[in-house]
């Protein structure tokens, strides 16, 4: 009990600070439990469905080169996750009336983003206990949060522009660079000292997505203000 705790707590602290940060329109608690469900269910699907592609078809050997951890971490292991949260985004939420304005591409992709990693680090802890559950309280939870409001910024800028297709993708491969830097520096800890690498990218992720944050509230302040 106290195992599954620790792993949803950060989880359930993300949550909350995204739902606070949503200043002028709430969102449907109930569309908000569904699309962290999508996230916990059908992104882990599509991330299992696609990791054993990736191991019948692509497999890569166990001597991995720095090369050959580079790909994986983007071109796998990022893409794959990235990708199953953004289809639930772009297809489950963002045609809904509900998605109105910049800030809800946002709580949308964090939501899901949430619903994996709670899924995620539920799997972790329980493999590896208190010690993993403290770890990534602080690193895999909020980077996952942090991939979620960067994809999120700009499916929010694609809602309400006419190059949506443009916009969304632009979210969905700024969330795998960051997503695939972050993994790509812990894959090959290897190289004394190289996982720094990883907090760094964290920092910054985290640096630019509170930038993201309040760019759409001030968004969605002029929409609420405007009609």
């Amino acid at each position: 009990m106290n195992l599954l705790f620790f792993a949803l707590a950060p989880v359930l602290i993300v949550i909350i600070y995204i739902y606070v940060k949503d200043k002028y329109e709430k969102e449907s608690k109930r569309m908000l439990a569904y699309t962290f469900l999508l996230g916990a269910v059908v992104s882990i699907i599509i991330t299992t469905i696609l990791y054993k592609f990736f191991d019948l078809f692509l497999p890569i050997p166990d001597d991995y080169s720095v090369w050959q951890q580079f790909v994986k971490a983007f071109f796998i292991v990022a893409l794959i996750e990235e990708f199953s949260k953004y289809v639930i985004v772009r297809y489950f939420n963002q045609p809904r009336k509900g998605f109105n304005e910049p800030f809800d591409g946002i709580i949308y992709a964090v939501m899901v983003s949430m619903g994996f990693a709670a899924l995620e680090n539920i799997l972790y802890v329980f493999q590896g206990g208190m010690q993993v559950a403290l770890l990534r309280a602080f690193t895999a939870i909020p980077a996952h949060a942090t991939f979620g409001v960067l994809m999120g910024y700009f499916m929010g800028k694609a809602k309400f522009s006419k190059n949506k297709t443009k916009w969304n993708l632009i979210g969905l491969s700024l969330a795998i660079v960051f997503h695939g830097t972050y993994d790509f520096f812990l894959f090959i800890n290897f190289i004394p000292g190289i996982s720094i690498g990883a907090f760094v990218a964290l920092i910054l992720g985290i640096i630019l997505s509170k930038k993201a944050i309040k760019s759409h509230q001030k968004g969605s302040f002029f929409k609420d203000t405007t009609g």
